[in-house]
């Protein structure tokens, strides 16, 4: 009964703090914009051809009573925390957009009656037209979405879908927002799931500045990308704004390599990437699919090397695989394919592994091993799933060093790309100590 109680009382803390921090925090940053000379906007000619629909005030409004029942929903204290930390960051993060650059919403509203007027009236007591990028409303939609459809199933769970799409339509059609308010709040609503996971650590938690030059290279250079991609969103406007959308992902891409490492992507222990990171990353991800595609164009399947092993790119979406086991060591792109055993151990792409990376990998692959076939994975199957194959060649007596395992390799699968730091990077792995028992394996 205790442990039942415990999340209701501490609901009730976080909504005592949260609920008068929303009104303090939102109303100064709309009092401190009333006090600017000249408040920009930023709308698309098309939006004043928006219909203006007084009754959608009433999904506009449902939202508040959505926050206050979604404390309420969490069923354990690391859920329940979790959930109160996403909505205290989107709250952080839209007021302090608020403060840098206000916005000001320009078209003029029609005179409402009625109840839906009353309601109009009773906003605006509070809600001045000025804190707009991005739609505080939108990104707790996207938080509260998140913690309701996965207590949600059957009919109740597409009435949730319906009804929240109103509201996502409501900061529209009540003439609240402009258009370019919905996607910054859509990608500030999906960051703030992204940084607080109900199941795992921050991905902020995992920093670890990188010491591999390789990583910095990288992390350049997607960081460069990424501020090209914001520079011509601001020079061009208009539906160039949307290049906001890469310059997210490629900013994230570029903290993965300078310290977060593959905990940006959160792949999960299914393959699968989270939603959070799905959304976040899109635009990278479908740059890094195309370029797997296309490079493995020529040679889409695996490639046996050795007596039930195979070395190849991640198998297509919904693929029923041969192999009993698959070893995936790609970090950025999610497995979709059926198979008995699936083992994940991620590698950011084009940078040295990690030893540690590269031993469990070799053990994940003895495991597979002794129980039958194994198809060892990456974007490309060119290198990191190579050094993990050369790795456990050694380790299993089949290679005496990394040289030969590479040339070992090399003789059925003369694509893949080791390097110098990559035999180092084995070698380096063959010194460290096991962690899931013998790796002999029957020859």
């Amino acid at each position: 009964m205790a442990e039942g109680a415990r999340p209701w009382r501490r609901a009730l803390l976080w909504l005592a703090v949260l609920g008068p921090f929303f009104f303090l925090s939102y109303g100064l940053a709309n009092h401190l914009a009333s006090l600017r000379p000249f408040v920009l906007s930023i709308v698309f000619g098309w939006e004043a051809q928006i219909p203006f629909q007084a009754w959608t005030i009433v999904p506009y409004w449902s939202i508040d009573l959505f926050y206050v029942a979604s404390f309420f929903i969490c069923t354990y204290r690391a859920e329940l925390d979790a959930h109160a930390r996403r909505l205290l960051t989107a709250q952080l993060l839209s007021v302090t957009c608020f403060l840098l650059w206000p916005l000001r919403f320009s078209l003029e509203r029609p005179e409402t009656g009625g109840v839906f007027g009353w309601l109009f009236d009773v906003l605006l007591g509070f809600d001045k037209p000025f804190n707009q990028a991005p739609s505080l409303h939108i990104v707790l939609l996207v938080v509260l979405w998140v913690r309701y459809q996965q207590h949600l199933q059957g009919w109740w769970r597409a009435a949730l879908h319906v009804w929240f799409g109103l509201i996502g339509l409501s900061v529209l059609t009540t003439w609240q927002h402009h258009f370019i308010d919905v996607p910054t709040g859509v990608a500030v609503g999906w960051l703030c799931v992204w940084m607080w996971p109900i199941e795992a650590r921050s991905p902020l938690a995992a920093w670890q500045t990188a010491r591999d030059p390789v990583r910095w290279k990288l992390a350049v250079l997607y960081a460069i990308g990424s501020a090209g991609c914001a520079a011509l969103a601001l020079h061009l406007g208009g539906w160039a704004l949307w290049l906001g959308w890469p310059a997210l992902s490629l900013a994230l891409v570029a903290l993965a390599y300078a310290g977060l490492g593959t905990a940006v992507f959160q792949k999960q222990e299914d393959g699968r990437l989270s939603m959070a990171a799905t959304w976040l990353l899109a635009p990278y991800l479908l740059a890094a699919w195309c370029n797997s595609r296309w490079w493995t164009r020529r040679a889409p399947q695996p490639q046996q090397v050795i007596e039930r092993v195979w070395l190849g790119r991640l198998p297509e979406a919904g693929a029923a695989l041969q192999p009993t086991t698959v070893v995936d060591v790609c970090a950025e792109l999610p497995f979709r394919g059926r198979v008995r055993h699936y083992r994940h151990i991620p590698m950011l792409d084009l940078a040295t592994p990690t030893p540690a990376a590269l031993r469990r990998a070799a053990e994940a692959i003895a495991h597979g091993h002794r129980r039958g076939s194994v198809l060892v994975c990456c974007a490309l199957g060119y290198s990191r799933s190579a050094a993990a194959l050369a790795t456990w060649l050694c380790l299993s007596g089949r290679a005496d060093s990394a040289d030969n395992a590479v040339a070992l390799l090399t003789l059925d699968c003369p694509w893949i790309v080791l390097k110098p730091r990559h035999r180092r990077a084995i070698e380096q792995a063959l010194l460290l100590p096991e962690s899931h028992g013998s790796l002999q394996v029957n020859a």
